[in-house]
């Protein structure tokens, strides 16, 4: 039986991922690495950048026509990303 005063690890590695605020950084890895099984493979050739801060993922197309098509897509971007993440961490989207 746990002591009240014992945590699983997986609480103390959590808590220590919020203490030195890495939630932003981990998120930015799971949504390099899934990018292009979530976005496809046209839109993952297209894309120059990729990078979350304070919530918003940032990004970056050198296509005028695909940052358009994106732009009219950035609900379905965020709510498919969050569900990656497990979670709401995204609350923006923004395209440049």
């Amino acid at each position: 039986m746990r002591k009240s005063n014992e945590n699983s690890l997986k609480e103390v590695i959590e808590q220590l991922i919020d203490t030195y605020r890495l939630r932003d950084r981990l998120n930015e890895v799971k949504i390099r690495r899934t990018w292009e099984d979530v976005m496809g493979n046209a839109i993952s050739n297209r894309t120059d950048h990729l990078s979350v801060n304070n919530g918003t993922l940032v990004i970056k197309v050198s296509s005028a026509a695909l940052r358009e098509e994106l732009t009219f897509r950035k609900d379905q971007i965020c709510e498919l990303m969050n569900k990656e993440l497990g979670g709401p961490f995204l609350t923006k989207v923004v395209i440049s």
